[in-house]
């Protein structure tokens, strides 16, 4: 019911409109977004290398109405890479298709991507492009369009694809894209899906995380695995330490601002930790689909919020 109330908030741009506006919605996003600026993610992303964390940069943003809006997003992320090479940061970057303009015209997405990716692919040392995974609508064109990339000259090993574990093609996705030797972010995913297509209930959600998590650590790719959930933490913990996988040879992911305290333990631990850190200012949608994709995230944000 939560995952449900959380999606329709993320939809009504009523809401969104009062929220970005009002002091409390600032608040909150300044928790859990960087900032509204490129300089603000690049502050960020340098404290959290210092405290032995990578990074993944997201320009927040989807949707884009018009060509100008997505040639704007695009040259925003080619700074992006600039700057993270220049300032030898820990960095790379995730974007959506939609904010690349997809919708609008895919041939200028595919164009806008493509640039990014060979930037990425002629940095020193090679950088990396994590394209997002959105609603089910764009499923198979963000399949494809990754496996496309990864195989144009000198792009291997700079592009890597989101595989969502509510979706019920996920595990055919998975073996597709690791038979082709692309990177994957494991996640839990947070859109409005049917039944049909998509696991309904926690119980089986989780279950095939553990599954995709267990074929992804078999696979002799680098991987992450993006979870705030302990148990899910903790299944891959004891699966690479029984299997004897080691611990650098995939990571953990987590969203800027939540579950700091679990972040630097799996650190101290020896496990790879990386961060995803999102600016801008379209920063409501994003947070209520985190909600969506665990409520519980709810209960610690307003207990932040008590705190300040």
């Amino acid at each position: 019911m939560l995952r449900a109330l959380f999606i329709s908030l993320s939809e009504s741009s009523t809401l969104r409109g009062l929220a970005e506006r009002s002091a409390l919605g600032q608040r909150v996003s300044s928790r859990f977004v960087a900032g509204t600026q490129l300089e603000d993610a690049l502050r960020v992303t340098q404290i959290l290398n210092a405290a032995g964390l990578s990074v993944s940069v997201d320009n927040l943003g989807e949707n884009v109405t018009n060509a100008d809006e997505a040639r704007h997003s695009a040259e925003l992320y080619r700074q992006l890479l600039d700057n993270i090479a220049a300032r030898k940061l820990n960095a790379n970057v995730s974007l959506k298709l939609t904010h690349m303009g997809l919708d609008i015209d895919p041939q200028l997405a595919r164009e806008n991507v493509t640039a990014l990716v060979s930037q990425a692919a002629r940095m020193q040392p090679r950088n990396f492009v994590r394209i997002d995974m959105e609603g089910s609508p764009y499923t198979q064109r963000t399949v494809d369009f990754v496996s496309e990339l990864h195989r144009a000259p000198g792009n291997a090993g700079c592009v890597g694809a989101v595989i969502q574990s509510y979706m019920r093609r996920s595990e055919a996705d998975v073996a597709k894209l690791i038979g082709e030797g692309i990177r994957i972010r494991l996640c839990k995913g947070a859109y409005k899906e049917p039944p049909e297509i998509a696991f309904q209930a926690k119980q089986e959600v989780d279950a095939n995380y553990v599954k995709l998590m267990k074929i992804l650590l078999k696979s002799g790719i680098y991987h992450g695995l993006a979870t705030h959930d302990e148990k899910m933490i903790n299944a891959a913990k004891d699966f690479a330490t029984r299997e004897q996988i080691a611990r650098d040879s995939f990571e953990f992911q987590m969203l800027y601002g939540i579950r700091r305290d679990l972040q630097k333990s799996l650190v101290r631990e020896g496990w790879r930790m990386r961060v995803y850190v999102p600016f801008g200012t379209e920063w409501y949608p994003y947070l209520m689909r985190r909600l969506a994709e665990r409520p519980a995230n709810a209960l610690f944000i307003a207990k932040n919020l008590l705190r300040s």
